[in-house]
């Protein structure tokens, strides 16, 4: 969708107006141009503009100056204050107050409503892109047209195995504070062989799906949403639509495989660190034998642990992934919106990846 359009009088601006797309807006307001000078009083819409450089202010110069000589008064509306202070800097033709007619500010109901509407549009784009996601990555199995070559193996290692060291380094962490924090207890009634079903369930269960995932939205989700989001700016993902490439095939597919694939694998990984952080508390603050800890959780542990463990990972791994692309889809504004779209794909996924447990605790338990 274009970022300019013409409405009666008003010239309307949305999104940005950057270098990037400055000398589109010259073209196609020169294309337009005749129907411009059928009016005696002009005005330029800038209530959707959210980002503007000196390139842009510029390009808008242009156009004001082309209908001051044609003797039609020209009003930039509804700017935003950010927007405003850009074309006072930069503007050559020392734009002041009475150049700007002041937005109208919303009422209660009406931002109310507006916000709503916005709420339930996200909400409707998400499923939508979920779907699509879910759809070419089961077609992606079987077809490989319109896929990166080695991409996967690319992305494995970036989301899998370049994540080895810090998962297991806060799975053992976690499963030693867990068991030094109990231990105490435990000691207290004589019940130190408890250790082992404590360590063992919370972390196959709870603690190795869920510290994994938390890590993952903060290391590969943000990376997911950030290259996204740089090539949705920078109009990548739409050079590639007109390569008749699909930008989900070829950009997030082998990301939603990789994920898929190496999220249950550092799962069981940091299940296995965590158990080891409490047998160290347990063959030493609580003087249990190895053979005894070792023999206590092959009689704890169930295949239903295991298995809720590993289901988990698997809806963590598609909504970190799901999240990240779609905020990087969303992102508006240059450089400052790949920022801000990597800073809320981190908090949505972290916050969506606990409901998820807790949903899924419920089921299983």
């Amino acid at each position: 969708m274009n970022s300019f359009e013409f409405k009666k009088d008003t010239l309307v601006l949305k999104d940005e107006l950057t270098i990037i797309n400055a000398e589109a807006f010259l073209n196609f307001v020169s294309a337009n141009i005749s129907s411009i000078k059928k009016e005696n009083k002009f005005s330029i819409d800038l209530a959707n503009l959210r980002t503007i450089d000196s390139a842009g202010v510029a390009a808008i110069d242009q156009v004001i100056d082309s209908l001051k000589k044609s003797s039609i008064e020209t009003k930039i509306t509804n700017a935003s204050e950010k927007v405003q202070n850009s074309l006072t800097a930069f503007s050559s033709l020392e734009l002041t107050g009475k150049d700007f007619v002041k937005p109208r500010k919303l009422g209660y109901f009406e931002g109310l409503g507006d916000k709503g509407f916005n709420f339930f549009d996200n909400v409707k784009y998400f499923i939508y892109l979920a779907a699509d996601m879910f759809f070419w990555g089961v077609v992606g199995i079987f077809s490989k047209k319109g896929q990166r070559k080695g991409e996967f193996v690319v992305q494995s290692n970036l989301i899998g195995v370049n994540a080895l060291p810090i998962v297991g380094l806060i799975s053992f962490l976690v499963g030693f504070i867990l068991s030094l924090q109990s231990a105490q207890q435990l000691r207290s009634f004589g019940a130190n062989i408890f250790i082992v079903d404590l360590i063992a369930i919370s972390m196959t269960r709870e603690m190795g799906p869920l510290m994994t995932a938390i890590i993952l939205a903060g290391r590969s989700g943000s990376a997911i949403a950030s290259e996204i989001a740089t090539m949705k700016i920078s109009e990548e993902l739409d050079a590639l639509k007109t390569m008749a490439l699909n930008p989900i095939k070829y950009v997030v597919l082998p990301k939603l495989y990789a994920m898929t694939i190496a999220t249950p694998l550092l799962t069981i990984f940091a299940d296995i660190i965590g158990i080891m952080g409490g047998f160290l508390i347990g063959i030493t603050y609580l003087k249990l034998s190895p053979t005894a800890f070792v023999d206590r959780m092959a009689h704890v542990m169930v295949l239903k642990d295991i298995i809720t463990s590993v289901v988990k990972s698997f809806v963590f791994a598609w909504l970190i992934t799901i999240v990240g692309v779609f905020f990087g889809l969303r992102a508006k504004g240059g450089a400052g919106g790949v920022g801000r779209s990597t800073t809320a794909s981190v908090v949505t996924a972290i916050f969506m990846v606990i409901v998820a447990d807790s949903i899924l605790g419920l089921l299983f338990y």
